[in-house]
């Protein structure tokens, strides 16, 4: 008995579970660290 085609997998987190989702920016810094780095990282 194959079921393969009956069952639809979901994802673990939908869109409007996501920070984005709620209209706020997105949890990760990484822009900040980035602008932060020191001038002789390049």
């Amino acid at each position: 008995m194959d079921l393969s085609d009956d069952f639809v997998i979901l994802p673990d987190q939908t869109a409007d579970d996501t920070d984005a989702g709620w209209g706020e920016r997105a949890a990760s810094n990484d822009d900040r660290l980035f602008a932060d780095r020191p001038p002789h990282w390049g």
